[in-house]
């Protein structure tokens, strides 16, 4: 059964691709399959609004299910920044490196239990009739003064998980996908989504 996963971010593009190995029902592709396709600018004010806007307008251009995600770091002493702004904190076309930087700056004056922060993940997969399941989950933890680690993506060089003692940008890639945001938001997706496949199968 094909499934479009709606990004063209080639990390999370590769991460929701490892996380869904064990599920071969499923003919991934993703955006990057589908050069002219355009998509909609992201007017959602929270993570959910997002992922399905995103989701359910792939599905209903391209006409397959499609998985969509929308996600970003919450730093709550910032006043909820970066929030669903994540990606264009520094800037409407900022860089990772723009963007990491800003929040160093931004955090200069904070200490201790004052740098916690959390990635927030919220996944939505839509058929061309609709929305068909949403979900949205949390992974936890604190932002380092200074980057370290070259894995990764994002805020990842800045962000450690509690009870670890390495950034995401620190971790094997294996390792990440089995504790992050997205891969909680999955597994809870996952069991949706194979019972559909199954259903696809019977018909």
């Amino acid at each position: 059964m094909k499934l479009i996963i709606a990004s063209r971010n080639i990390h999370k593009i590769r991460e929701i691709r490892a996380m869904l190995k064990n599920s071969p029902k499923w003919d991934l592709f993703s955006l990057i399959d589908f050069p002219d396709y355009e998509p909609p600018e992201e007017t959602g004010t929270t993570f959910i609004e997002n992922s399905e806007l995103k989701a359910l307008h792939a599905a209903r251009t391209l006409g397959a299910w499609a998985i969509a995600d929308d996600s970003g770091l919450v730093v709550p002493a910032l006043d909820q920044a970066p929030g669903v702004r994540s990606a264009r904190y520094a800037g409407e076309r900022a860089t990772d490196k723009e963007n990491r930087k800003k929040l160093l700056k931004e955090m200069e004056h904070l200490q201790e239990d004052d740098r916690a922060a959390y990635y927030e993940c919220a996944m939505s997969v839509a058929s061309p009739e609709g929305i068909e399941k949403s979900v949205s989950a949390r992974c936890e933890g604190s932002i380092t003064s200074t980057e370290r680690g070259s894995q990764g993506f994002g805020y990842d060089s800045l962000f450690m998980k509690h009870d670890y003692s390495k950034t995401f940008a620190e971790l094997e890639e294996e390792m990440k996908n089995r504790v992050s945001h997205r891969r909680k938001a999955l597994d809870k997706i996952l069991l949706f989504l194979e019972n559909r496949a199954l259903v696809h199968e019977d018909q």
